[in-house]
């Protein structure tokens, strides 16, 4: 993947994608500010959340331990993974035991992490997504560019032709008088996932939480297409991160009311759905949860990163985002964009070795909004910042970039109070001589100089730079107390 500024660069020349998300994100803006409003102790139900789920880092190999001896009990096979090779091989095996050549999945966004449906694509097995917005992406081989609408830069007309040009492809095909109207969009995308939904022996999930004193796996949606997951196939597959766990079974009453206020706008989602096991004669027979590290302990260890393990993957961070809305999710070049994957991508996969990823600590404006909005509290910027120092620290030593000289001759210069004079007086001079040729005239009659030359030419491209004063403060200073004396 390009860097975040040559992959926003070309996002922002698309004018259909803007129109897409500026509109899919105001509107989600808006229905989330109205159901907020209602509760009187949200701020509470935040700092709640926030503290749950610190105590339970505090303790994560506790919990982990505990989830594991529920689960067993309850009849369901735990297996861990310390990576995504691990995770995909594990999946793979199951699958193949069972002699399937496809399996149909719920939306996860940790399968999409790991690369899961190209390890099964390699093994000869098909995996479906039947998530509406997940099945847009995959019948317009896309990838995904939203936590919560995956296919949130695509508008209706562009949904309607991948549906008429890919569903006979790979199942029953949408009707041909089929228009972009959503309650017949939803229908083609029904009628085609139902026949995978009864012919599917094995399914593959995630979950947005799993409660540790129970062994209760829980995901929450909107379309339905979990309960068929989690109910219809012989085999159920759950891949969840090790950061999903909550302690208790009340913990979840928090974010139960967090989550789809934060995410959708809603008061209640649609349908929550939990599982704890196996039950004879009802749901899947055979029930495996894959434990999933990829990364997770490296962020828990950094004392001022962990707290962006608290995510409950709501988006609302991405639909505040004034960056996010005019760049949208390919830009950042992971299935977590935003700004939560400004921070999550860099700290699970290390920094120091790969410009993409060295490159979106600094792919906000640090305005703090998504600290306002975050459910759980993730003072996002903090994070930032403090990836942008590591960042940095992680190439020192290395070839000098010209930013870097340039720094390096501010730093000798502002060193000396000396230096520092004489090149204030010969930026004084430098104003007198180009005050004498043609400048730019900037917003409120201000005179700017105009493009500078290279390795500066990027940075003038974007901004105004001011002309340098005739006289510095110093000069002036000197000369007031000359004439006062």
């Amino acid at each position: 993947m390009p860097t975040f500024p040559v992959a926003a660069g070309t996002a922002l020349a698309d004018s259909q994608l803007r129109r897409n998300l500026a509109h899919a994100t105001s509107t989600i803006r808006t229905k989330r500010a109205e159901v907020v409003r209602e509760v009187d102790a949200w701020e509470q139900l935040r700092v709640a959340g926030a503290t749950l789920k610190d105590r339970t880092l505090r303790h994560l190999d506790v919990y982990l331990e505990q989830l594991e001896t529920a689960l067993t009990a309850a009849g369901a096979t735990v297996h861990w993974a310390r990576d995504a090779d691990e995770a995909n091989r594990i999946v793979v095996d199951i699958a193949r035991l069972h002699g399937t050549d496809e399996v149909v999945k719920v939306k996860s966004m940790t399968t999409a992490e790991i690369g899961l449906n190209d390890a099964l694509e390699a093994a000869g097995i098909h995996a479906w997504e039947t998530d509406l917005a997940e099945l847009i992406v995959q019948l317009g081989d896309d990838l995904p560019s939203h936590i919560l609408v995956p296919a949130i830069h695509r508008n209706r007309a562009e949904i309607r032709e991948i549906f008429l040009r890919e569903m006979e492809r790979v199942g029953r095909p949408a009707p041909a008088d089929l228009t972009d109207a959503p309650l017949e969009l939803a229908a083609a995308a029904r009628d085609h996932l139902r026949e995978k939904f009864l012919r599917a022996r094995v399914a593959v999930s995630g979950a947005n939480f799993a409660v540790a004193e129970t062994g209760t796996l829980a995901v929450v949606e909107s379309e339905g297409n979990g309960r068929m997951c989690l109910t219809l196939p012989e085999v159920l597959i759950s891949i969840v991160g090790i950061e999903k766990l909550l302690p208790t079974w009340a913990d979840l009453d928090v974010f139960l009311q967090t989550l789809p206020r934060s995410s959708t706008g809603e008061r209640m989602n649609p349908y929550t759905s939990l599982w704890s096991g196996v039950t004879p004669g009802d749901g899947p027979q055979q029930v495996h949860v894959v434990l999933l590290d990829n990364g997770r302990t490296d962020v828990l260890a950094d004392t001022v990163g962990r707290q962006a393990l608290r995510c409950i993957r709501c988006s609302a961070c991405l639909n505040i985002c004034p960056v996010y809305e005019r760049t949208g999710g390919h830009s950042y070049g992971s299935v977590y964009p935003g700004p939560i994957g400004a921070i999550l991508n860099p700290m699970m996969r290390g920094v120091g070795q790969d410009a993409q990823l060295d490159a979106l600590p600094y792919a906000s404006s640090l305005c703090g909004a998504c600290f306002d909005v975050c459910p759980v509290r993730i003072d996002i910027p903090e994070v930032l910042v403090h990836l942008r120092t590591k960042v940095v620290d992680a190439h020192r030593g290395r070839r000098p970039t010209p930013q870097d000289l340039v720094m390096r001759a501010a730093s000798w210069t502002l060193a000396s109070s000396a230096r520092t004079a004489r090149s204030t007086r010969l930026a004084g001079l430098a104003a007198r001589v180009l005050s004498r040729r043609g400048l730019r005239s900037a917003p409120g009659g201000r005179r700017v100089l105009g493009a500078l030359p290279r390795p500066a030419a990027g940075w003038s491209g974007a901004r105004d730079v001011p002309l340098p004063p005739a006289e510095s403060f110093r000069s002036w200073w000197s000369r007031a107390g000359r004439d006062a004396r």
